[in-house]
């Protein structure tokens, strides 16, 4: 059994972190919020211990890895805001643990350098959550490619919409320093899953780019693919908009849907199995999706000129 400790209890993600750690048999016993509405933990570790500063946190596990050896935290799993994920991983490798970090690993491309010198001076590594490539779905899309290397590009419509109310804008995921924007935010696993599936990126180009919605193309060694995503309801087509639908998801591979509704709900249990076993991702895996964001947070929209996603035509309208 290994002993996990956890950054950012109360956000929305960590309750999947809990679950792949009790689902593979393993045990919590620290976690770390500044936020205490963490009463989640209950039905997952309710005799992990809990604090609300880092500091205490800090000398907590520093005294299990000193005076119980038995206790020693293995693993850190980070779920804390995107601008921190560097400093939580930096903060595992120095403390003798692995890490077990949420998408986006980091915001800029030369922080994975810095992550993979201290890798090499420390006897732990960083492991990255990935979901997209275990899904069934996009393993057999990925296989699909590999098998007819030889055609022509695919081309591919990317669309997802998940509305959010004003709260978000107001919260560190509204602040692009923090949190890389929403393109970082909310479409960079959207983004490994394409260099996953479709090769080399090689051109990148954004069209559409608010605090709210982005929009581009994105070429790949093995398909042209036009994005889309946004948290504004608005944007969800008007007839689903107004049966009260709240969010709307589309992947097309030469027009054909690529379905992925389901198969999400254990996909961090399979990671943390992957990485529990010496199979999970590591920090040059997230290579290419992290540049990607790094270029279309820094890109000047080009509006609605070229190949672009017809979701954007009533933003110029």
């Amino acid at each position: 059994m290994k002993q996990f400790a956890l950054i950012g209890a109360a956000g929305y993600i960590a309750p999947r972190h809990m679950k792949a750690i009790r689902d593979t048999k393993n045990q919590l016993v620290a976690a770390l919020d500044k936020n205490d509405s963490v009463g989640i933990i209950d039905s997952y570790f309710p005799d992990a211990d809990f604090f609300t500063e880092f500091e205490r946190f800090d000398r907590h596990l520093d005294k299990l890895r000193r005076r119980e050896p038995e206790k020693k935290v293995n693993y850190i799993s980070i779920c804390s805001p995107n601008y921190l994920h560097d400093a939580h991983m930096r903060f595992a490798l120095r403390s003798g643990a692995d890490a077990i970090c949420e998408k986006p690993l980091v915001l800029n491309p030369w922080n994975i350098d810095g992550l993979i010198e201290l890798e090499q001076e420390s006897d732990n590594r960083v492991h990255t959550i990935l979901q997209l490539r275990l899904h069934p779905s996009i393993i057999a899309l990925k296989q699909q490619v590999a098998q007819n290397p030889s055609q022509s590009k695919r081309d591919v419509d990317l669309t997802y919409i998940t509305s959010r109310g004003n709260w978000y804008l107001q919260s560190w995921k509204g602040d692009t320093k923090k949190s890389g924007g929403i393109a970082t935010n909310i479409g960079v696993h959207f983004y490994d899953m394409l260099h996953f599936v479709f090769g080399e990126l090689q051109q990148n180009i954004v069209h559409h780019s608010t605090d709210t919605c982005a929009a581009g193309y994105l070429e790949y060694a093995h398909a042209r693919v036009r994005w889309f995503l946004s948290i504004d309801i608005n944007d969800i087509p008007a007839k689903l908009r107004e049966s009260g639908q709240r969010t709307y998801r589309s992947i097309t591979c030469d027009g054909e849907e690529i379905e992925f509704s389901d198969g999400f709900t254990d996909l961090h249990t399979r990671s943390y199995e992957a990485i529990l076993t010496g199979q999970g991702f590591g920090l040059e895996e997230n290579r290419c999706a992290v540049e990607t964001v790094a270029q279309i947070r820094t890109a000047t929209p080009l509006g609605p000129s070229g190949d672009y996603h017809p979701f954007i035509k009533h933003k110029y309208a």
